[in-house]
């Protein structure tokens, strides 16, 4: 029977696999907006300087406690597609910015709510979508226009900036200290034209307080001398960089040699240790004090390396002798040949120190150093990691307030003069488009409504006091999440790199944007999701392919998240 025959007669042509399943239409696009909804309602309690910790328990017993909501939403066990795309704004946040990574996902929850709302009033998908392309860019003109100008002299604003990204993360208690620490990192990598903050190594230690932590103006490398008679410490040093092993090379083909008379073994040995003696001698004649070797060290090298008083260092990393050239002024060389006076850096303390009962070689005092290290120290290996997670938002957000320069005061008061100015542009926006302008400006409140839900304030109440205080042209009053006040962010401290609020944004939009053009889901067996025996015992898919718990029991709606690991 011929296809034609079969569409005359109404059987149904079967296209796709037996194990495939399909979404289609409304139940589609409910079942990806309640995945997208699920993933920010997961973190949207962390929001805030009154937001609470999660704790999140892998399979194999690992524990993360923290309210950082990248990690949060990386160490869950997410399965659903949409869900991941939410999830990957979070990672978009974190790679820009560095921080806002719970914001931007709040938002691209709420965004995905208020459409929801839309279709459910026949409002077509792809008109949301214009609506919100327009407004996302209302914003964008709108932030710019309010942004406040910071040089880097503002040295001020640089710390009040850092404390921000601080708040509400376990490094709180000693935002003070730990501030001025990542200001000081931050500046000292910059260079003319950038600012790379790897070059701001991050040295965790399981001992002692918070208030213990230090900057170090230099480099830590987690190594040791490699001979005992060698110095545990060089003042003053010339320090030799070599990307290379001080051994007798090997040929590169195989070779046999004959030996006939005990005379000529000796000479042959005699030979290899005059080869190794002239390297050390080159080492030393030019000045060298200390040498980090890239590769291995012959144990008569070592030897004639301690009878110099050089201490020396082997298979040091790529990325420590790299940190070790920023430091020190130094240069990595290839060979032992290339090495000379002037390729040796200066550090005014070459140490073998105990950290945390690890011994590693401090490499400070160096002047102008463009490669530092921050020692964290804590009570216990949690306080530790999330003290790393709330350091590195911050020397984000410094990196990112000296290259851009300008800030935007925090506490919700960014958002509240969004929606209000929004809501005024929607009046210039024709047709149902309108209405989405209109949704987006309701969806930016979820932030200062969610600052008040965390800090215990009644939302309404707080949303009131904003909005009134905005309608008086008080466009940088924010919400005080301690005392439930709305007062000024900028004299408050209160602030944050423009580029965070424009990120969150824009990433969350176009996440809600593709996922509300999405109207067919087509998933070839299985997502993953685990599965449930039906009466007849054959297997069926977690959810099934009808509703918000469909595609393989990746999300069950808004009720739970099947196939998070236990983590929630």
């Amino acid at each position: 029977m011929t296809m034609s025959q079969r569409m005359q007669q109404g059987q149904p042509m079967i296209i796709l696999g037996e194990d495939s399943q399909r979404t289609q239409g409304k139940d589609a696009q409910s079942m990806n907006i309640s995945a997208g909804k699920a993933v920010a309602e997961s973190v949207r309690t962390t929001l805030g300087p009154k937001g609470m910790d999660k704790m999140l328990v892998a399979s194999g017993g690992d524990v993360v406690v923290t309210n950082d909501g990248v990690t949060i939403l990386g160490e869950m066990d997410i399965d659903h597609p949409a869900a991941n795309m939410v999830v990957e704004v979070s990672e978009t946040q974190e790679d820009e910015v560095g921080d806002g990574t719970t914001t931007a996902v709040v938002v691209a929850g709420e965004l995905l709510e208020q459409a929801e709302e839309l279709i459910d009033q026949d409002v077509h998908p792809t008109t949301i979508v214009q609506g919100y392309r327009q407004a996302a860019e209302q914003t964008k003109e709108i932030l710019n226009e309010n942004a406040i100008s910071v040089s880097e002299e503002d040295r001020d604003t640089l710390l009040q900036i850092a404390e921000t990204a601080m708040t509400g993360k376990g490094a709180e208690a000693s935002k003070d200290l730990l501030s001025e620490l990542v200001v000081d990192a931050v500046t000292a990598v910059a260079d003319d034209d950038s600012i790379d903050t790897d070059n701001v190594s991050v040295e965790k230690v399981v001992g002692g307080s918070i208030e213990n932590s230090e900057l170090i103006e230099g480099v830590i490398v987690d190594k040791e001398r490699v001979h005992e008679n060698m110095p545990y410490m060089v003042e003053d040093a010339n320090v030799a960089l070599f990307d290379g092993a001080l051994e007798i090379r090997e040929t590169e083909i195989d070779t046999e040699v004959n030996v006939t008379d005990p005379e000529q073994l000796q000479q042959f040995l005699d030979q290899e240790e005059a080869q190794l003696k002239e390297m050390v001698d080159t080492l030393a004649d030019a000045g060298a004090d200390v040498v980090f070797a890239g590769d291995g060290i012959d144990d008569m090298a070592q030897h004639y390396l301690a009878e110099e008083g050089i201490l020396a260092v082997r298979r040091a990393k790529s990325s420590d002798l790299t940190n070790l050239a920023r430091a020190t002024g130094g240069n990595v060389v290839g060979t032992i040949d290339d090495i000379g006076a002037e390729d040796l850096g200066f550090a005014g303390s070459v140490a073998q120190k105990d950290v945390g009962g690890d011994e590693r070689l401090f490499v400070e005092d160096v002047e102008d150093a463009k490669s530092v290290t921050l020692i964290l120290r804590g009570g216990t290996e949690h306080v530790v990691d999330e003290l790393e997670r709330a350091i590195n938002d911050s020397l984000g957000v410094v990196e990112t307030t000296l290259l851009d320069g300008n800030v935007l005061p925090g506490g919700g008061a960014s958002e509240t003069e969004l929606s209000l100015h929004l809501r005024e542009f929607a009046d210039s926006v024709g047709g149902r488009e309108q209405l989405a302008v209109e949704a987006f400006a309701e969806a930016l409140d979820i932030i200062p409504r969610t600052l008040a839900e965390n800090a215990g304030l009644d939302p309404i109440d707080s949303l009131v006091d904003l909005r009134k205080q905005h309608d008086d042209g008080n466009i940088g009053d924010g919400l005080d999440a301690y005392t439930g006040e709305v007062i000024g962010m900028e004299e408050d401290g209160v602030v944050e790199p423009l580029r965070v609020k424009t990120q969150a944004i824009e990433s969350a939009t176009e996440a809600a944007v593709m996922i509300l053009r999405i109207d067919d889901v087509i998933a070839a067996g299985d997502l993953k999701g685990g599965s449930t025996d039906d009466d007849d015992g054959d297997d069926m898919p977690a959810g099934g392919p009808g509703g918000p718990g469909g595609m393989g029991g990746g999300m069950g709606g808004m009720g739970g998240m099947g196939g998070m690991g236990g983590g929630m």
